[in-house]
């Protein structure tokens, strides 16, 4: 996607911090747990609440995680904490409470469907886990979702990492969460690693999964809210068009307020 509008880092930086700190502020909370993946986004969202002066709690929850994943992690929490007095961090091991998950349910023929499932299942365990450490120490779980995953191809958990309380980079692509991340100087290493969920234990990226990368992703999302289809496009961009409406389409669950079976007055009583 090209912009030819000057991305305002340091005004948008700003802005997101104001907006962590009076909502924290009118929650009467000390501050924000933040998942750390080792990735930009959560990179970038730990920085901006590190900003505010508040408690951050740093929380890196390995279950089989790839070394790469968990070198960034590292390397993003230290630098961290060296910049903000008000950073803490955590290490929950989730690798054994997964694997006895796995030893008490039952499995599937569909390893497909298998995998996919356990892999949310890493999501879900985490979100229990940055919850329980948001419920000992007053916080809120601040989250890491950007706008091309929560409200494009909704490339998250339901109730995974999209269970959280907040999300201070959801309004920002992917492009832009790159643009602010260089700007706070997040470590170089994760500015130059390909996206990537970490739900796996392996390195398999975003785009990997998707079929798309993210810049593919903005420009698709952009032509959709423009009102162009398929039809519009030929060779890659018709490939990428495609598969976006279809994520779209497919994770709207993700996306809309749970569905609520409304009932009326009338089939709940009897009229007198």
């Amino acid at each position: 996607m090209t912009n030819s509008n000057t991305f305002q880092a340091e005004k948008i930086n700003q802005h997101i911090v104001k907006w962590l700190l009076d909502y924290a502020t009118n929650a009467k909370v000390k501050g924000f747990v933040v998942g750390i993946s080792g990735g930009i986004d959560s990179a970038l969202t730990s920085t901006l609440c590190a900003q505010t002066g508040l408690t951050t709690l740093c929380i890196e929850m390995p279950i089989h995680q790839a070394e790469s994943h968990v070198n960034r992690a590292n390397e993003h929490i230290d630098q961290l904490k060296n910049r903000f007095p008000n950073v803490f961090n955590e290490r929950a091991d989730l690798t054994p409470v997964f694997e006895t998950f796995k030893a008490q349910v039952s499995t599937s023929e569909n390893e497909a469907l298998l995998n996919l499932s356990l892999a949310n299942t890493r999501a879900r365990l985490r979100m229990t886990t940055l919850y329980y450490f948001a419920g000992i120490h007053g916080l809120l779980v601040a989250g890491t979702g950007n706008k091309v995953e929560d409200f494009g191809v909704g490339f998250f958990t339901k109730y995974g990492d999209g269970g959280v309380d907040i999300s201070p980079i959801a309004d920002l692509v992917k492009s832009e969460v790159r643009l602010l991340a260089e700007f706070l100087e997040v470590p170089s290493s994760i500015l130059k690693a390909k996206p990537t969920d970490g739900l796996f234990g392996d390195d398999r990226s975003d785009e990997d999964q998707i079929g798309a990368n993210y810049d593919e992703l903005e420009w698709a999302m952009t032509q959709m809210e423009n009102g162009k289809t398929v039809a519009d496009f030929s060779g890659r961009e018709a490939v990428v068009f495609s598969i976006f409406k279809r994520l779209n389409f497919i994770n709207q669950h993700k996306m809309n307020p749970i569905p609520v079976c409304e009932i009326s007055k009338k089939t709940k009583y009897l009229s007198n």
